[in-house]
């Protein structure tokens, strides 16, 4: 009579477990639909950002040639402080006054013998940052 009870209740146990199974197709929608919502959202990110890259890559492009501009005028500005310096050196009095007036604008080309007076920490000019800060665009 035992093994009858027995051999009854595991009947009954497997037939609760075919009738319990727990649909685990519903239960993970949630997650699929997340999951599905952060690829299209990084999709989008990414994008944009490889749209915004090609617009700062033609930004750059277009930067070009006005900075050679620049660096060459630049150095004709150099090259004319110079020759400048050289002539006040030699006692040309419309070059000392050019050269004075450049000075206290702060572009004036040192001399060699204002260089050498100029590199006492007393009289060293406060250093300006080498690189300006870049700001977050908002």
């Amino acid at each position: 009579m035992d093994n009858e009870n027995d051999i009854e209740t595991d009947t009954d146990d497997s037939a609760e477990e075919t009738g319990s199974v727990p649909e685990a197709s519903h239960s993970n929608l949630p997650l699929v639909i997340l999951l599905i919502a952060l690829l299209i959202y990084f999709g989008f990110q990414t994008f944009a950002l490889l749209g915004e890259r090609g617009n700062l890559g033609q930004v750059k492009i277009s930067q070009e040639n006005a900075l050679q501009e620049a660096q060459k005028i630049q150095s004709q500005f150099r090259t004319l402080v110079t020759k400048t310096g050289e002539l006040a050196e030699k006692g040309h009095t419309g070059a000392k006054l050019v050269m004075e007036g450049l000075q206290r604008q702060g572009m004036g080309m040192a001399g060699p013998s204002a260089k050498t007076s100029e590199t006492t920490p007393e009289n060293a000019p406060a250093k300006a940052p080498e690189k300006a800060e870049a700001k977050p665009a908002k």
